[in-house]
């Protein structure tokens, strides 16, 4: 794989090599909102710089744009991806989760020596509302061109002009697309819980869960909630959803019960309070939550460990 050049090595005699290479973390952010994956996100930017580079000099700078050409190259590869996903999805073993990020500080203070200068993107990820996991969740549920109409335009604010070049249809078009996906988003919503009421809410669950406290589970738990787990086949997971308030809180005592010395930290999974399961020191679950009012109402457990890269180091502090 070619490798992009850092900002501190970049050759200043290059007209807009660094506009360029300052698009990096716009286009991560845009390409793991699509995808779903942090790792196909940075494979999807790496693709789109590789197409950049490969273009002569006066090829370059017949481009008016640099930042906007490369946003409609990674659009599209983006679209592309998300156009055999749902093949690669059927070959996937179990659910498929979308692969969860760890806050930015987080993150840093987890590396080896501290260093803010990782070149791994997940520091480099904005954790916002779009990236709340029920909402990429939603997303999944949308057509490719649905999908990136919808993150396009009302997430990075993009002209439905500009969409309609990277989706191959009209503006029109486009903005129907966007419409439909904002349908879908409006439908799943859920009340908003506050910050404070969320954190407190996966406290209290983490502490029945450590305590074996079934009822305790059961009364933290929304009767009609869903747990689902994500192993990928490379690790023990349930394959189907779990559904019900008791049927999920047996489970959780059952998987507690296997893995004696497993240790439950509280931690930010894609900018809401979640949980990181340890196991000997080493992260073997991420597991987001979908509140509304003060019961949880989802689970979403995050065990296929090429999903967990990003957590590799992060530890109890």
């Amino acid at each position: 794989m070619s490798t992009i050049p850092s900002e501190s090595g970049l050759d200043r005699s290059e007209p807009g090599l660094s506009v360029v290479v300052g698009e990096r973390r716009q286009l991560i952010n845009l390409a793991y909102r699509l995808l779903g994956s942090l790792a196909e996100a940075e494979d999807a930017v790496q693709e789109a710089y590789t197409r950049w580079y490969a273009m002569s000099r006066q090829q370059q700078e017949a481009i008016e744009s640099p930042g906007a050409w490369l946003t409609t190259v990674a659009g599209r590869i983006c679209l592309d991806l998300l156009g055999s996903a749902r093949v690669r999805r059927e070959r996937y073993v179990g659910e498929w989760i979308p692969e969860p990020l760890p806050d930015r500080t987080e993150w840093i203070s987890g590396r080896a020596g501290g260093g803010a200068e990782s070149a791994d993107p997940a520091d480099r990820v904005t954790l916002d509302e779009s990236v709340d996991m029920a909402f990429l969740v939603v997303l999944e549920s949308m057509t490719p061109a649905e999908r990136v109409a919808f993150i396009l335009h009302d997430v990075f604010r993009y002209p439905f002009t500009e969409i309609a070049e990277i989706v191959g249809r009209t503006p029109a078009a486009c903005r129907q697309l966007a419409s439909s996906a904002r349908r879908r988003v409006r439908a799943a919503q859920a009340p908003v819980v506050p910050t404070a009421g969320q954190a407190g809410l996966v406290r209290h669950f983490k502490e029945a869960w450590e305590a074996k406290d079934i009822e305790a589970l059961v009364g933290l738990l929304d009767p009609d909630a869903t747990m689902v787990a994500d192993g990928g086949g490379l690790v023990g997971a349930v394959l189907h959803p779990v559904e019900g308030s008791e049927h999920i809180a047996a489970y959780l005592i059952h998987i507690a019960g296997k893995a004696p010395g497993m240790t439950l930290l509280e931690r930010t999974v894609n900018g809401r309070p979640g949980l990181v399961a340890q196991h000997g020191g080493v992260t073997v679950t991420v597991a987001a939550f979908g509140l509304a009012g003060d019961r949880i109402t989802r689970i979403w457990a995050v065990r296929n460990p090429d999903k967990l890269r990003p957590w590799t180091g992060i530890g109890p502090n």
